[in-house]
């Protein structure tokens, strides 16, 4: 079984832009956001992508993750069975001592959030934090892409 292990933060600037390798935009949509069990496509620029995840431990930083690439046109398909709300984003790649960051920048309803993600090989395992980086928000529920679908970032409390 494969174990995703990634550390999320906020993020308090834009430096990550120049620091950056790469970039795509990313749409997502749920045919199922269950807390414990996801079924995600994703339409990464013009590739098409099928994901299950499951329940997260109780620090929230490893949890089950499947992922195959799918033709375009089947993620396209797919996308019309998926539950009301959209992700839509722009990923920054930023390789930095050893590590890639992969920082998500959203539009739409979740306009103004940036987080950025790290994955590790354990659950132990250090890493240099990019000065971009602020307050950590792993294992916080409301920060997970299908919970922003439901509960959009306008819409929370400052």
């Amino acid at each position: 079984m494969a174990q995703e292990i990634e550390r999320k933060f906020l993020v308090k600037d834009d430096s990550y832009r120049q620091l950056a390798d790469s970039k795509s935009r990313i749409k997502q949509g749920y045919i199922c956001s269950a807390r414990g069990r996801t079924v995600r496509v994703r339409i990464r620029d013009k590739e098409g992508f099928l994901t299950i995840k499951g329940p997260s431990d109780e620090s929230g930083l490893s949890r089950y993750e499947w992922e195959r690439q799918i033709p375009l046109h089947e993620a396209e398909e797919l996308m019309k069975l998926c539950e009301p709300g959209l992700i839509d984003k722009t990923r920054y790649l930023v390789n930095f001592d050893n590590h890639t960051f992969e920082v998500d920048e959203f539009y739409g309803e979740n306009d103004g959030l940036v987080v950025a993600e790290v994955e590790l090989s354990t659950a132990e395992e250090t890493f240099s934090s990019p000065a971009f980086l602020g307050e950590e928000v792993t294992g916080q529920v409301r920060y997970y892409n299908s919970f922003l679908m439901k509960e959009p970032y306008s819409t929370w409390k400052k």
